[in-house]
């Protein structure tokens, strides 16, 4: 198999790439960038990238596949085809199905079924507590062992910061990242958006930043004292994100996510009880939004995740204080990327791969991904920074459509997906392509 991505502007952090360049790829891995005009290989097929980006594979920290247990609301293949849909050629699944990714079988699982689907790459992420109950440690090892990137037990922070201690230094000894959603329940109090001035006029139960900020400030504490790798996931508050600046000032190998709905929604958007604007993180009020730009800017924030959160019509449809958490944002991700951080000048194209692609590679430590070295893997995110379009959730490729972003016109996208060197998706087919 051989495949030149010709006459795009190529854009790899690692090897400091910034222009036009063909990208060759064979049996599944780069074989080699190649002078614009060089030729073309013998017996190679030739994506033409004029007017495109090319970029290295762009990975998602943050996914919900539902699968095992929960295949009412997405599988494994259908989420893995929403993921390359979106430009993303890795994802990496959380442990909060049913059951829950805390043994070595359930992650061999995963890892058979994304296989079977030829699609995108797909990362179990273990999970820290047996059950995600935060009492008893899950068996780290024989989940390293099976294929799990990193541990976390995702939509319920660690609250016992003895137990979280000791997954720190359990994770060390394993080199798996420790991933935790930081909520301190008790001050959360089940609110169900952020507490502020909508909250109140709203008349919905509030759940406080602080909520997030003790257990940021917590966990940051406990990797100093631990060495431990530390990733936040969808760090959404001022407060936690200053925590997390601190922590990089001291050398601590402490990193952060931001999901897109955080940087381009506030709590403004709940005003008419859409349940599809009620997530975990809750949508803050505009000084955390400033908070997290800020971030984007100064390198604080390591990575965009997804943190798509599918779930059943039937089950958003219930009273906002009683539908689920979360929303779908694989196909959204990128666009909103483009249209609220490139287009306004928050970031720019380098900064973007660095956060969709460098950078998840390395939290995770994924080897030869994240880069389009010789040798590397060929996954490849080839990107229409200008390309005016609108999403439409009744064509998802994902199983749910709980979305807050139907109808929304966006400027930027993934326009092609290459998954171990093969053409998984073009945009202009919208459908799955045949592989070379």
């Amino acid at each position: 198999m051989r495949l030149l991505i010709a006459n795009g502007y190529l854009i790899d952090p690692t090897q400091g790439v910034n222009g036009g360049k063909d990208l060759f790829i064979e049996d599944g891995r780069v074989a080699g960038l190649l002078a614009r005009g060089e030729g073309v290989p013998e017996s190679a097929e030739v994506f033409d990238a004029t007017g495109l980006v090319v970029a290295p594979g762009f990975i998602d920290l943050h996914t919900h596949l539902r699968e095992p247990g929960q295949e009412y609301k997405e599988t494994i293949e259908t989420g893995a085809s929403a993921a390359i849909a979106g430009g993303w050629t890795s994802v990496c699944a959380m442990p909060n199905t049913d059951p829950v990714n805390d043994n070595p079988a359930v992650t061999r699982f995963v890892i058979e079924q994304a296989e079977a689907a030829g699609l995108a790459n797909v990362f179990p992420v273990g999970a820290i507590t047996k059950n995600s109950e935060g009492r008893e440690l899950a068996e780290m090892g024989e989940m390293k062992r099976a294929g799990v990137v990193a541990v976390s037990d995702d939509g319920r922070s660690v609250p016992s910061a003895g137990v979280m201690r000791r997954a720190m230094e359990y994770a060390r000894g394993f080199d798996l990242t420790v991933v935790d959603h930081c909520e301190d329940r008790t001050l959360a109090g089940g609110g169900v958006m952020h507490e502020g001035s909508w909250s109140l006029r709203l008349g919905l139960r509030g759940s406080p930043a602080l909520a997030e900020e003790l257990d940021a400030l917590r966990d940051c504490a406990l990797a100093q004292l631990t060495g431990a790798r530390l990733h936040l996931a969808h760090v959404s508050t001022r407060g936690a994100l200053e925590a997390v600046r601190r922590a990089k000032e001291r050398g601590l190998a402490v990193t952060c996510e931001v999901a897109p709905h955080h940087f381009t929604l506030s709590d403004e958007a709940v005003r008419d009880y859409d349940t599809n604007t009620k997530m975990c993180p809750p949508l803050r009020s505009l000084e955390h939004i400033e908070a997290i730009l800020d971030a984007l800017r100064d390198g604080t924030i390591d990575a965009i995740a997804t943190d798509h959160a599918p779930h059943h019509a039937d089950e958003k449809a219930l009273e906002y204080d009683h539908a689920p958490n979360g929303i779908t944002g694989l196909e959204t991700a990128v666009g909103l990327a483009f249209d609220r951080l490139v287009h306004e000048g928050v970031v720019n194209l380098e900064r973007l791969v660095e956060l969709c692609s460098v950078n998840p590679a390395k939290i995770f430590s994924l080897a030869d991904r994240g880069t389009l070295r010789p040798g590397a893997r060929g996954d490849v995110t080839i990107l229409d920074p200008d390309l005016e379009w609108t999403f439409d959730a009744s064509r998802s490729k994902s199983k749910s459509r709980n979305t807050p972003f139907d109808g929304w016109t966006m400027r930027g996208a993934a326009v092609a997906t290459v998954v171990g060197g093969r053409l998984v998706y073009r945009r202009a087919e919208e459908s799955l392509a045949t592989s070379y």
